[in-house]
């Protein structure tokens, strides 16, 4: 019965090795929030500093968390997460950047 010792890998893309990872659940919490919030603040011109500023930091969470990351579970929410900080980041520098300059 060679079947019964097999581990079970059929979980999908979201399979986790059963595990805690507190650190690398903090870090893809942490990049979703500050994706969300960037890429939201983004489409508002007179929150260029909110958005390009937690783009920033979230791209840094999320590139550390990339770094650390275990399971599939993880690096596919830490896409999710540097995806909207990069928009967001990227739309408040064109808004008028990290420390307010005016854009005509």
């Amino acid at each position: 019965m060679a079947q019964a010792m097999r581990p079970n890998t059929a979980g999908g893309l979201f399979a986790s090795d059963g595990k805690p990872h507190p650190l690398q659940d903090t870090l893809l919490a942490v990049t979703m929030a500050l994706g969300l919030m960037a890429f939201i603040s983004a489409q508002f011109h007179n929150l260029h500093l909110l958005s390009s500023w937690t783009g920033l930091i979230g791209i840094l969470t999320g590139a550390y968390g990339q770094w650390v990351s275990v399971t599939t579970r993880e690096r596919f929410g830490l896409i999710l997460g540097l995806g909207l900080s990069a928009v967001g980041f990227f739309l408040g520098m064109a808004h008028g950047g990290l420390f307010g300059g005016v854009v005509d």
